[in-house]
């Protein structure tokens, strides 16, 4: 099977589990589920789940036992979405074609949206691991996520990337939030599959470098198609991050260099997992898909 359909197939089974892992629209509360769902459902790459699911049966686990955990990864990462676009952060009109949550139901609910997603991400997690025989490993791996997701990766990145705006800062600096607020929750959730799957310390660590790198690759790409990229195949304006004088790989470093940087990242990506097991092919190509993608 080519791999653009297996991709395709792999991103509709992740919808068809979105579909049965959130709440009804129901309730005197019911809007916050209509918040939620309209930006959990508005499509996207799926990459994160994906991710989660590739990891658990790359060293040989059974992909239902990482299903909910790849369920939340998505609520969490869209959860990030809708505050990143807020008014106070980089106040976006646009998310995947569609108006923004805060566009369509208010800054309120769409802050509240977003604390539900997160919130409700941890409840499925928590909720699946429960009467395990071997829970030790799910809490674990929910440790993983929560770390990843907090102050440590996600949200410090994002801190030290609202406070970098308007100024022009290191690489070094532009590293830490790229590894922190993109790359942190592809290892996390790529770390979390791979434990629930049974990864021994080897296994774990080359998992951990292949995430880390396409994690910061696909930063790194984002930065380059928010310059040249095609806004209809974005689904949202290009120019954002010059208008929001963040600096960027291609500002310090020009589109060449970054191009070549991000290509650099996902060759170390396949060397790191070419050993694990026949289930990499997909990983491997995934790699190159993100270093190659237009969207």
């Amino acid at each position: 099977m080519e791999f653009k359909q297996q991709l395709k197939e792999n991103i509709n089974y992740i919808e068809t589990l979105l579909n049965d892992y959130m709440p009804k629209e129901e309730g005197y509360q019911n809007t916050i589920m209509e918040a939620m769902n309209y930006s959990l459902k508005a499509g996207g790459k799926r990459l994160r789940p994906i991710l989660t699911l590739e990891s658990c049966k790359i060293v040989g686990g059974k992909e239902e036992d990482a299903i909910p955990f790849a369920v939340a990864i998505e609520m969490i990462h869209t959860y990030s979405l809708i505050h990143d676009d807020l008014p106070a952060l980089d106040n976006d009109d646009l998310r995947r074609g569609k108006p923004t949550n805060h566009k369509v139901f208010g800054d309120a609910m769409a802050t509240l949206a977003g604390d539900a997603l997160l919130n409700y991400a941890f409840e499925v997690m928590l909720y699946s691991s429960i009467n395990k025989e071997d829970s030790n490993k799910y809490l674990k791996a929910i440790n993983e996520i929560a770390k990843h997701a907090g102050i440590y990766g996600m949200i410090g990145g994002q801190v030290v990337d609202v406070e970098s705006e308007n100024k022009i800062i290191s690489k070094d600096k532009l590293d830490f939030i790229h590894l922190n607020k993109t790359a942190a929750m592809i290892i996390g959730c790529m770390r979390a599959g791979a434990i629930i799957g049974g990864a021994n310390d080897e296994e774990l660590q080359k998992i951990t470098i292949y995430a880390k790198n396409i994690g910061l690759s696909f930063q790194i790409i984002d930065d380059i198609l928010d310059i040249v990229g095609d806004e209809d195949k974005l689904g949202k304006p290009i120019g954002s991050d010059l208008e929001n004088h963040k600096s960027t790989y291609p500002s310090l470093l020009g589109l060449q260099e970054s191009r070549v940087i991000a290509k650099e990242l996902i060759d170390d990506a396949k060397i790191s997992i070419k050993d694990l097991s026949t289930q990499g092919e997909f990983l491997t190509k995934l790699a190159d898909y993100i270093v190659s993608r237009d969207r």
